[in-house]
């Protein structure tokens, strides 16, 4: 499985960006997927997650209320919209997925596929 993020860039504070991952296979639908996040000389840390079907969600406290992540199985494709962004949120972005079901892997824990990373540098 190969993961291929798309949409950093740079932003005023009070922006919105969306982030982007494709991914390749044909069992896609089944991969709980996540979106992390490393500012420099800080730990990578989970920001959201997403079920195979959609129906459960994940997000970090500092997060909610700003960040949605969605997908679109039939694109391959899951997205993390971030809106009201922070200085603080400013990190490079990776996705992530893994084939581990969300009841026995909670979510972020074990992540098997990672993509390259996304810069997101938010301007105060």
């Amino acid at each position: 499985v190969q993961l291929q993020a798309s949409g950093g860039g740079l932003v005023q504070a009070g922006g919105s960006l969306r982030l982007s991952c494709a991914a390749s296979g044909r069992t896609f639908s089944s991969y709980v997927m996540g979106w992390f996040r490393q500012a420099p000389g800080k730990e990578r840390e989970l920001v959201a997650a997403i079920s195979g079907g959609g129906i459960n969600t994940y997000y970090r406290d500092s997060v909610k209320g700003r960040f949605t992540i969605s997908r679109d199985n039939a694109k391959n494709t899951v997205y993390l919209q971030m809106t009201s962004l922070k200085p603080e949120d400013s990190a490079v972005y990776y996705c992530a997925g893994t084939w581990r079901s969300w009841s026995t892997n909670p979510p972020g824990y074990v992540m098997d596929y990672w993509g390259k990373g996304t810069q997101v540098t938010v301007s105060s």
